[in-house]
């Protein structure tokens, strides 16, 4: 979330123009055949024709592998509950997914959302259910995607670019979009159920938290709706843009209070905050998406002068006192870049709403985004782990999938962009891949895919290998 200064509001309120319509470039490339994937023998189409193969093909094996098949199938239709992800850096918020997967990862399917190659500066993650991708575009549409293949379900067209992260539940995705409106729509076809007009921009992540959907309008107020779209109160935001929160036990971390330097914990059952940032003391223009684990707050600060000033914090969500923080100057690796292209790479970044957001593994915090380098901290004293570092900026957030890290790095004239793996434990490099445009992001990783989007305007899903 970014705070800017009064004068600058009204030049922020304004939408850039945005290209009505879209336009798919249908680029499948499975790595496995179209069909699908074959398991002992069977092929898993779901078709009439494909029902009669797998028969087929399975009545050659002895009754008891025939009972074992079955009960993997079972076992992996089960799994697949597992694998949906529902909401802004994941279950819990932590960035961290609950499948694992390993490279090398191949493409599944990737498609083109815009014609020209005018780059974007923000593709914010989807949400997956089941077997359907949803997310906003700049084009100002909402995309339902068939995870498998990449056919197009439905589409919704809002009023303006859509910057907002969405939510699904059972029967409704939400969304918000530059329009100033947030929309929920029927899961199954799109069909519009209800919108929300706003008085600003809406550029947060949507979430559908117990009985209330709650985001947040640019410079104007938190609202806290029904799950049918109507009010029931909401929180006044008086200077804060692109903001994001994450809710854990009735608290919602951070809220606006009355003045742009009072922000903090705020008790969604009492109505009351908890305790507020020491502003003055961070004096940052960028805080990140926070992640909590046991009685610890973690979240990243930024400024975007003078190279780069990240700081790195840990707080008692308790009580508000300050655990841990470390100050470092941003590292860019030998790169030439002056002080007016560092802040160039700073306002792209606080377009994406995860920028610096933390993931959680084991004992460690860890960092990606704002320069070169990646960091781990030890979760409990604020100890540098381990560092990696890259010869190019990183362009979006991490996520973990078992012991491993993914995320992007941006490209150039000379370099071209890529999605990288490391480890978690120690850092080290474990595999990377070019990709069409700089990745915009933190991947979200859904059972065996790693699905993300490119300033080339690029959607990928890829899947492993072997």
């Amino acid at each position: 979330m970014i705070c800017y200064k009064k004068e600058k509001r009204e030049k922020m309120k304004k939408n850039i123009p945005f290209k009505r319509g879209f336009w798919f470039s249908w680029n499948r490339i499975p790595v496995l055949s179209e069909q699908g994937s074959d398991f002992l023998g069977m092929s898993l189409r779901t078709s009439r024709t494909g029902s009669r193969l797998m028969r087929k093909r399975f009545s050659f094996l002895p009754h008891y592998v025939r009972l074992a098949c079955l009960a993997g199938l079972f076992m992996l239709g089960a799994c697949s509950q597992g694998t949906d992800w529902v909401q802004f850096r994941g279950e819990g918020g932590r960035g961290v997914s609950a499948a694992r997967i390993s490279p090398p990862l191949g493409i599944r399917w990737k498609i083109k959302l815009q014609l020209d190659d005018k780059p974007i500066w923000s593709f914010n993650p989807p949400v997956v259910v089941g077997d359907t991708i949803y997310f906003g575009s700049e084009d100002g549409n909402f995309y339902a995607l068939d995870v498998e293949s990449g056919y197009m379900r439905w589409v919704f067209k809002s009023g303006a670019e859509i910057n907002s992260i969405p939510y699904a539940d059972s029967k409704q995705v939400y969304f918000g979009s530059k329009d100033g409106k947030v929309y929920g729509l029927q899961r199954k076809d799109g069909t519009e159920l209800w919108n929300f007009l706003t008085n600003s921009q809406v550029n947060s992540q949507v979430e559908r938290y117990g009985d209330y959907v709650i985001f947040v309008s640019d410079s104007d107020a938190i609202y806290f709706l029904s799950p049918d779209g109507e009010e029931r109160f909401s929180i006044d935001n008086p200077g804060w843009y692109n903001f994001t929160f994450l809710m854990a036990d009735d608290i919602m971390y951070f809220a606006t209070g009355p003045r742009v330097d009072r922000l903090g914990p705020y008790d969604i059952n009492k109505r009351e905050f908890l305790w507020f940032l020491p502003y003055r003391e961070i004096a940052a223009q960028w805080y990140s998406f926070p992640a909590v684990k046991g009685d610890l707050l973690y979240f990243a600060a930024a400024n975007g002068g003078a190279g780069m000033e990240l700081a790195f914090y840990a707080f008692n969500r308790h009580t508000g006192d300050v655990v841990w923080e470390q100050r470092l100057e941003g590292f860019w690796n030998g790169l030439a870049l002056d002080n007016n292209e560092i802040y160039e790479i700073f306002f792209r970044d606080v377009e994406l709403l995860d920028f610096l957001a933390p993931t959680i593994w084991k004992h460690l915090v860890i960092y990606t985004g704002g320069d070169t380098q990646a960091r781990a901290f030890d979760a409990k004293t604020g100890e540098l782990r381990w560092t990696q570092s890259f010869d190019m900026p990183i362009s979006s957030a991490p996520t973990i999938a078992g012991d491993q890290v993914y995320f992007g790095l941006m490209g150039d004239d000379f370099t071209p962009p890529r999605l990288v793996c490391v480890s978690a434990r120690d850092g080290k490099l474990l595999w990377q891949m070019e990709t069409e445009g700089s990745i915009l992001s933190a991947p979200v990783i859904a059972g065996k895919r790693i699905i993300f989007g490119t300033d080339k305007s690029v959607f990928y899903v890829l899947e492993e290998v072997f």
